[in-house]
This record gives structure tokens, C-alpha cells and sequence, in this order.
């Protein structure tokens, strides 16, 4: 899956470590998901959206396959 949330936090200034501690997670975790080593759960999936005030589906895009 892929995904935007760099640019997303990037464009909120917020850094990796900001969004990982506001989440809950690791910095690892914020870091596998940008270079979509990493799929979230539904509900960090939401979590995440809710923080970069983006809808869920404009955050990941499911790959063709």
C-alpha cells in the first residue's frame, strides 16, 4: 500500500518523533509506514488520518495488483 504521510506531516511541520509520541507508536513505526515497509492498523490507520486532518483514503492508496 501506498501512502503520503511524509508530505502529509511535512506540510504540518511536524516531525517524525511529533507524530509518533501524539500516536503512541515508535519513531521506527512512523518511519516503516512513510517507506510503506509497514501497513497500520485500521484503528492507527484512523488515528493518523484524525492528526493530519486527512481522510483515510487520501493518506494510502491500495496498490494494483
Amino acid at each position: 500500500m501506498k501512502n503520503c504521510i511524509k508530505a502529509l506531516r511535512k506540510a504540518r511541520g511536524l516531525r517524525q518523533e511529533d507524530v509518533a509520541m501524539l500516536l503512541g507508536v515508535s519513531r521506527q513505526t512512523i518511519i516503516a509506514m512513510e517507506n510503506d515497509k509497514y501497513d497500520p492498523s485500521l484503528a492507527l490507520a484512523m488515528r493518523l488520518a484524525r492528526l493530519l486532518e486527512t481522510p483515510v483514503e487520501e493518506i494510502f492508496q491500495l496498490e494494483e495488483g
